[in-house]
C-alpha cells in the first residue's frame, strides 16, 4: 500500500472500493479474521473526517484475504467511541510489507 486516501465521504471510498471488486462486507462477518488474521491484508486505506467535529471521522479499509477474497471493513473513531472489530484490523499486515501471497 503506497497511499492513503482522503475523501469527502465514507460512500464515496466505498464506491470505488466496489469499482475496484472489493464487494465483501467484513463488517457483517469479522470472525475469520478476528480468527486467521495472518490470512488477510489491508491492501487501500481511505479515511474521512467529518465537518462538524475532528473527532469525527471513518476509516476504509480495502482488505484481500490469501484465497482471493476482496472486501471491505469500516470503522469510527469519535472522542467516546470503542470498537472491538477495529482492534481486529490493527493486527493485519499492509500490501507489500513481505507477505507472500501479494
Amino acid at each position: 500500500m503506497s497511499k492513503i486516501y482522503k475523501y469527502g465521504s465514507t460512500s464515496e471510498a466505498l464506491n470505488e472500493l466496489k469499482e475496484d471488486g472489493f464487494t465483501y462486507d467484513f463488517n457483517l462477518n469479522p470472525e475469520d479474521i478476528i480468527l486467521h488474521p495472518e490470512n488477510y491484508i489491508i491492501s487501500k486505506l481511505y479515511q474521512y473526517e467529518g465537518n462538524s467535529s475532528a473527532g469525527d471521522r471513518s476509516t476504509v479499509y480495502g482488505i484481500e484475504n490469501k484465497f482471493g477474497l476482496k472486501g471491505v471493513f469500516v470503522t469510527g473513531s469519535s472522542a467516546n467511541s470503542k470498537d472491538e472489530n477495529a482492534d481486529a484490523i490493527s493486527k493485519l499486515s499492509i500490501k507489500n510489507s513481505n507477505n507472500p501471497y501479494m
